[in-house]
């Protein structure tokens, strides 16, 4: 891993010649907040940099919310998402090792995740749900993304993190190493402030190994609590970075439609005869937390939650389960 430095003005420069190579998505600013738009050479001014975070999830990128699985995978233009915070990079380990598990590679999956280039934006402050640091996930990536950028001033820095971030640095004319310690420094300390502000923010909220145990644990009462003003509309799962579950639809034509689904919708457990385990409410919005911090740490070693909070913003009932976890301490 190494430091570039280029003039801001010549960066935007390097991205509109990108766009004629690559799809490039990246955060701007909309009427209804920050969110990834498909990028043309006249949105290059708007990206927003090292502000968290896009309403959408990267794990959208990956999977759609619906797609026929009986076609083949169409070509497409090697793509580049920019701006991720890395609450969504961390995010992407779960789905990689649910769908590239090595018996069975999901070829939609596959071949998205090869055709893609990822950079990420440190994140420099918080917003009001942030708490990934709560879960050992800092708010600036080191491994997983290709590249890494932060904008200070009129200079952006980037962190040149794999080989395919190497490769497609070569096409950004202007690109100096970094040499000098103290915009490192300055960025460290920024670093710093970051984290400061979310260990702060999140004084008491337990990590994730003992919100496991504390759910495992926790009576039907609390369930039963938090529960009464949830209406199972499911926008919680859906908008995790790494909540994956989906169904398969039939159609005509001996086609499959594979189309996400929610655990926090009523049926989800139905089987053919009826019987239905989480046919309660409370049992059902368990099950959620369940699956998240007890059978996934059980199976994988990626995080099931990377604390990036959307799941408290979307929530209609206005649930919070960091309150909700507070509460079991």
């Amino acid at each position: 891993m190494h430091h570039l430095i280029i003039n801001k003005e010549e960066w935007d420069k390097a991205l509109e010649k990108l766009l004629l190579s690559y799809t490039v998505f990246a955060p701007a600013n909309n009427e209804f907040g920050q969110d990834y738009e498909l990028l043309r050479p006249e949105d290059v001014s708007r990206i927003i940099y090292n502000k968290p975070k896009p309403a959408t999830p990267l794990k959208t990128f990956f999977l759609p919310l619906k797609e026929n699985v009986t076609t083949e995978p169409r070509h497409e233009k090697q793509r580049i998402i920019m701006g991720i915070p890395n609450c969504d990079i961390e995010g992407l380990g779960l789905p990689e090792e649910m769908y590239l598990n090595g018996e069975f590679d999901d070829l939609f999956f596959q071949r998205r995740r090869e055709n893609t280039i990822l950079i990420a934006s440190d994140c420099l402050g918080i917003q009001e749900h942030c708490h990934c640091l709560s879960y050992g996930i800092s708010p600036f990536t080191a491994g997983k993304a290709d590249l890494a950028l932060i904008l200070l001033e009129d200079k952006m820095i980037i962190r040149v993190i794999t080989e395919k971030g190497e490769d497609l640095i070569k096409n950004v004319s202007h690109l100096m190493p970094l040499t000098d310690n103290s915009i490192l420094e300055s960025i460290e300390r920024k670093h710093q402030i970051t984290e400061d502000l979310l260990k702060e923010k999140n004084k008491g909220l337990p990590d994730y190994a003992t919100t496991g145990r504390l759910v495992k644990e926790a009576g039907p009462a609390i369930w039963k609590k938090y529960s009464s003003s949830c209406v199972s509309c499911g926008a919680c799962t859906l908008i995790c970075p790494t909540c994956t579950c989906f169904l398969l639809i039939d159609k005509p034509g001996f086609e499959k439609i594979r189309q996400t689904d929610a655990c926090q919708y009523p049926g989800f457990q139905r089987v053919a005869g009826g019987e239905d385990e989480l046919f309660e409410l409370h049992k059902r919005f368990k099950n959620r937390y369940m699956c998240k911090y007890v059978w996934k740490p059980e199976r994988f070693r990626s995080i099931a939650c990377t604390g990036c909070g959307r799941c408290i913003e979307a929530c209609i009932g206005r649930i919070s389960k960091n309150e909700l976890f507070m509460e079991l301490v």
